[in-house]
């Protein structure tokens, strides 16, 4: 069994400013179709201030530097996407409060605390085409593979964030801008859960 120690959250929280920043434009171009077009931004601001802040922590405890996270995007980054990505960070911290390294399984309770801290904070649930269509499968493999390497585990929960993210298509937007076009909404995917993707990618990459 594979774990992860401060030194690997912090790459991944480098990891997560890099692709964020590539990504940016995509984003923004995605959320411009039908939503404020500012996605992309507030997904690059929010983790460039994470990660420049935290990058030299002597903090170890690894669900304090997660809930750092949170609380460091919420303020950086106060939209919509902003505070339900800080408040994941916060709860899924939480959840692995007091070690020093975690496994497998402790990543799967950090996804699980942090899906379900955004379907409370965002009021919603699978099948609204939001970022929870795209982290909600993730998290659910990360349980089924809690048992597995981490490397595993994650490239698992990857292919079912994408799938996730390609099942938005057919959905009808319930939340936010995109919502007023309602039918309309349909045939693409959602920029949320395109984020969603992106996060999933940046814990792999470690």
């Amino acid at each position: 069994m594979s774990f992860l120690c401060k030194d690997d959250i912090i790459k991944i929280l480098q990891n997560l400013k890099k692709l964020f920043n590539e990504n940016r434009d995509h984003l923004v171009e995605l959320d411009a179709r039908m939503g404020d077009g500012d996605l992309g931004l507030t997904m690059s601001k929010a983790f460039t201030a994470v990660y420049d802040e935290l990058r030299d922590t002597a903090e170890t405890d690894i669900g304090k530097i997660l809930m750092k996270a949170g609380m460091l995007m919420a303020k950086a980054a106060p939209s919509t996407m902003g505070t339900l990505m800080g408040t994941g960070f916060m709860r899924g911290g939480k959840a692995v409060s007091g070690k020093a390294e975690i496994s497998t399984a402790d990543l799967a309770e950090f996804f699980q605390a942090f899906v379900t801290g955004i379907m409370e904070r965002g009021k919603a649930k699978p099948g609204e085409k939001t970022i929870i269509d795209s982290l909600k499968p993730a998290a659910d493999t990360l349980l089924e593979f809690k048992g597995e390497e981490d490397e595993k585990a994650l490239q698992a929960a990857l292919r079912s964030s994408e799938n996730g993210l390609e099942s938005t298509k057919n959905m009808v937007a319930q939340h936010g801008r995109i919502a007023y076009y309602k039918e309309q909404s349909k045939g693409q995917v959602d920029p949320g859960a395109t984020a969603g993707v992106i996060l999933m990618k940046g814990f792999l990459l470690y």
